[in-house]
């Protein structure tokens, strides 16, 4: 069967935290998306609420279709731009959903009843049925442009809504259009903070948004409207900040298709974009999205018996492959700060969550799509030097929004050169990082700006005062620059950041018998317990003191290993595995993810098989409550893939790879010639001699052949390609892969 067909986009649809449910709250959308598309043409349920999608499978209503849209993403969402939505006859002229723009005199607005019965979605394509209008509605894409198909009942008074000041999380601040005849429109929407949008304004996102949209056949008439209000007929350029407009069609047999081509750069780029799907159908467009996706999933084949693991492993993937996406033109052109750029030796990209993904998705990119992480580190170095500052934490399009902690830039860039994905300016790279990492005022002869917080103290003392998340994720940050270093053969900043890091020994408590917030001063902040969530970031003492990947042997040592292995059966034992937030272990969000395998480095890899089974097959369902918490823009997909292939990486720029049993008889992954050396095979294969669903532990392990007792492969032993071969267990085989590393420097 094509691997496509397995993917379910409606997996982890509901937006904001719904109460009556222990499970939700994915944020996903379930529009059409081609792999890394600029387009995501998806319905929106609402505009307003922390439905960062603008779709939530909670509602009931539908306001429409737009054409970009962020995944998997909290702080209320952004983008959702150029809402279209197909109507018949009288309808008042707001959506009559969207809480960021009430209503002046309307009571109901445009928006639709629909049923989950009559929605379809697959990898590419989507469509739903409109109850208040009779209209069905479909969608596809490529990937500069979002198609729209509706299909009006008989003799209907065929009508189409633009509204191009929506956005999601906000308003657009201003909007032009241009009708250039009676089947094409052109246009542009500028998005700033003070409209809203991500965090609200507080993410700081300005873009302007060009379009071209075309028309299977002429309107007969087209009307602009602003504030509930149309405006007189016969304009062809109309502006305003609250810009929509309502077009007339006669009806047809045929179903009117939408083409809409959009650009981040101008409106030139637009234009040219659309060019993409020149002469085709959009059923040719949609035939197009499928093979992408299936092209995309020959880099995993995945054999296995049970038919949900498999949907929900290519649908993993699939949410894993949609971001970082294409922010270029076709031309490899980009705007950053109104200077335009192009491209010519990658693809520029965007949406970067790096305080989640740096954890799984881009260690398993590494294997799969090494060219994706290049583009990404080319695409945040990029925007570095054009401000003169730390590589973005959380980026879209070319802002770094700031938000969460840490420096993950700087983590997944030096996993990647590590790692040999090198095709950037390392050079200026690593005079980015030491400059962010000492804090500097000035590089490059010219203000410098770190985005470290409280640098100064942390620079001197490697602590942030009353900031326990912030010191550990910058002392990872610090381990992963030592080991860049390294690799460089900068002893001198290898052995400065590995002491630093190191330092995190200071931050553990012995009275708490926990690692605990320090004030100004050194001393320890005084904490009620280990579930206190003071000083910590999404996150509480308990979970925040396992944070140090790097040292886990070491941090053993300071809680007393017997105590450290009571304590982690303990922080599993205790946790809902299926919950959307756990004060115990908590897979919903980041910091908790791949504690899994610190029972591997104990000594007790069995341990290990055991909780990371579990965790596959409690945290992760099918249906619109599937994902246990935000997906976070492909981590959280990332985390089950890999787990499901066998490993995680525990600790960036270190290259192993912990094992744990896999969900399946047979993997196979096929490598990259350019950046893996496949100096065994140009594919990696994992195969078990049983079925690890009713045998999920491991009694011995072969690479190419030979038997090894260490609970790791490495990257290279990976890449090197070849086949890994598990014997499996109904019962757990305590002697079996004990051996780990001593040390991660």
């Amino acid at each position: 069967m094509e691997k496509f067909r397995y993917v379910d986009p409606m997996i982890g649809t509901v937006g904001e935290v719904q109460t009556d449910r222990s499970h939700g709250g994915g944020k996903t959308h379930p529009g059409a998306s081609v792999p890394g598309g600029m387009v995501q043409m998806s319905p929106d349920t609402v505009t307003g609420g922390d439905n960062g999608t603008g779709y939530n499978y909670c509602h009931d209503t539908i306001e429409g279709f737009s054409c970009n849209h962020m995944s998997g993403i909290g702080w209320y969402g952004d983008l959702g731009n150029l809402q279209i939505m197909p109507v018949t006859g009288d309808t008042q002229l707001r959506s009559g959903s969207n809480e960021e723009v009430p209503f002046n005199k309307g009571t109901e607005g445009w928006k639709s009843p629909f049923s989950h019965e009559k929605e379809k979605a697959s990898a590419g394509y989507y469509s739903v049925y409109l109850e208040k209008y009779g209209i069905t509605a479909e969608a596809t894409v490529s990937q500069h442009n979002g198609l729209l198909r509706f299909s009006y009942p008989e003799n209907s008074d065929s009508r189409v809504i633009f509204n191009f000041s929506r956005r999601i999380g906000g308003h657009a601040d201003f909007q032009e259009i241009n009708i250039i005849d009676p089947a094409r429109i052109e246009g542009k929407i500028v998005c700033t903070p003070k409209g809203g949008g991500f965090g609200r304004g507080h993410g700081n996102i300005s873009y302007n948004l060009f379009f071209v949209c075309e028309f299977s056949r002429p309107a007969e008439k087209m009307q602009f409207f602003a504030n509930e209000e149309l405006k007189e007929e016969g304009l062809l350029s109309f502006s305003d900040e609250d810009a929509g407009m309502l077009a007339h069609f006669s009806y047809d047999k045929e179903p009117l298709v939408i083409k809409c081509a959009i650009s981040y750069t101008d409106i030139e780029g637009a234009r040219r974009n659309a060019e993409e799907i020149k002469g085709l159908s959009f059923d040719d467009v949609r035939g197009n999205a499928e093979r992408a996706w299936e092209e995309v999933f020959s880099c995993v084949d995945v054999e296995g018996s049970n038919e949900t693991d498999l949907k929900i492993f290519y649908t993993c993937l699939y949410h894993t492959l949609l971001d970082p996406r294409c922010s270029a033109d076709v031309d490899g052109r980009f705007d950053m700060y109104g200077k335009i750029i192009k491209a010519d030796s990658y693809t520029h990209r965007t949406v970067f969550s790096g305080w989640d993904v740096y954890r799984s998705e881009f260690p398993l990119l590494t294997v799969i799509r090494p060219d994706i992480v290049n583009d990404e580190i080319n695409s945040l170095l990029a925007i570095a030097k054009e401000k003169n500052a730390s590589l973005p934490r959380w980026e879209l399009l070319n802002i770094d929004a700031g938000c969460m902690v840490g420096d993950p830039g700087l983590i997944v860039a030096a996993d990647a050169y590590i790692k040999g994905i090198r095709n950037y300016d390392i050079d200026t790279l690593y005079a980015i990082a030491n400059a962010a990492a000492r804090s500097e005022k000035e590089l490059f002869g010219k203000p410098f700006s770190s985005k470290r917080p409280d640098a100064e103290q942390y620079v001197k003392d490697a602590f942030v005062p009353k900031k326990l998340s912030d010191t550990l994720e910058y002392l990872l940050a610090d381990y992963t620059f030592s080991r860049l270093a390294w690799a460089l053969g900068k002893k001198d900043d290898e052995r400065h950041f590995a002491e630093r890091a190191m330092r995190y020994k200071e931050n553990f408590n012995p009275l708490l018998g926990f690692m605990a917030p320090r004030k100004e001063n050194g001393k320890f902040m005084w904490i009620w317990g280990r579930y206190d969530d003071n000083c910590c970031v999404e996150s509480n003492i308990f979970q925040q003191s396992w944070f140090v990947p790097y040292d886990v042997k070491g941090l053993s040592s300071l809680f007393g290993k017997k105590r450290t292995v009571r304590l982690l059966e303990t922080f599993f034992r205790k946790a809902k595995l299926s919950a959307l937030w756990s004060v115990d272990y908590n897979h919903s969000n980041e910091p908790c993810h791949n504690i899994t395998h610190y029972f591997s480095m104990l000594g007790l890899p069995h341990r290990t098989q055991y909780w990371t089974r579990r965790v596959q097959k409690e945290s992760y369902r099918m249906g619109a409550f599937g994902f246990c918490g935000n997906e976070d823009v492909g981590q959280l997909s990332a985390w089950y893939v890999l787990s499901a292939l066998g490993f995680a990486q525990l600790c960036p720029a270190y290259n192993a790879y912990f094992i744990n049993t896999p969900l399946f008889k047979s993997a196979n992954v096929k490598l990259s010639k350019e950046y893996h050396s496949c100096s065994v095979s140009d594919t990696f294969t994992v195969e078990c001699d049983k079925d690890p669903l009713s045998h999920p532990y491991i009694s011995k392990a072969f690479l190419n052949g030979k038997e090894i007792d260490r609970c790791y492969l490495t990257y290279e032993e990976i890449t090197a390609g070849g086949t890994f071969t598990l014997c499996l267990s109904q019962t757990p085989c305590e002697n079996s892969l004990k051996k780990a590393p001593e040390s991660f420097f």
